[in-house]
C-alpha cells in the first residue's frame, strides 16, 4: 500500500507568501517543494514530478503563463494539476490562464480554506 504524501510544488517569488503557503500545506500533510523563479520552477516540475503545482504569474526569468503552457503542452506532464495563484485579476489575465491550460485561477489575497479545499478536490480526482 502506497502511503506517500502528495507532493506540491510552489512557484512563487515572494518569499513571505511562499513560506506561508509551505507551512500551511505541510501542516495539512503535504510534501512541499518551492521555487522562486519560472526557470527553476519548470525544472523542478520535471525532476520532482509534483502531484500539484501552485504557480504565480509574475516571476523572474520566465512568467507563470509560459511555465504553465510548457507543463500542460508536454504530454508527459500535462496531467499535473496547475493552480495559478496571482494578484492579477483582469479578465484578460484570467482568460490567458485558461488558455495556457491552468486547472484553476485564484487571486490574491486568497482564503487558505478555499485553496486547501481546491487542492483536496484536485488530488482526490487524480486518485
Amino acid at each position: 500500500m502506497d502511503n506517500k504524501k502528495p507532493k506540491i510544488l510552489i512557484i512563487e517569488d515572494e518569499n513571505n507568501i511562499a513560506e506561508a503557503l509551505r507551512l500551511r500545506l505541510e501542516a495539512n500533510g503535504y510534501d512541499v517543494i518551492t521555487s522562486s523563479d519560472g526557470v527553476e520552477g519548470l525544472h523542478k516540475a520535471h525532476t520532482e514530478r509534483p502531484d500539484l503545482i501552485i504557480l504565480d504569474i509574475r516571476l523572474p526569468k520566465m512568467d507563470g503563463y509560459k511555465v504553465c503552457r510548457m507543463i500542460k503542452f508536454d504530454e508527459e506532464y500535462s496531467s499535473t494539476t496547475v493552480i495559478i495563484l496571482t494578484a492579477r485579476i483582469q479578465p484578460s489575465d484570467i482568460a490567458m490562464g485558461k488558455e495556457v491550460g491552468a486547472d484553476e485561477y485564484m487571486t490574491k489575497p486568497y482564503r487558505s480554506e478555499e485553496l486547501l479545499a481546491k487542492i483536496k478536490q484536485y488530488l482526490a480526482a487524480e486518485n
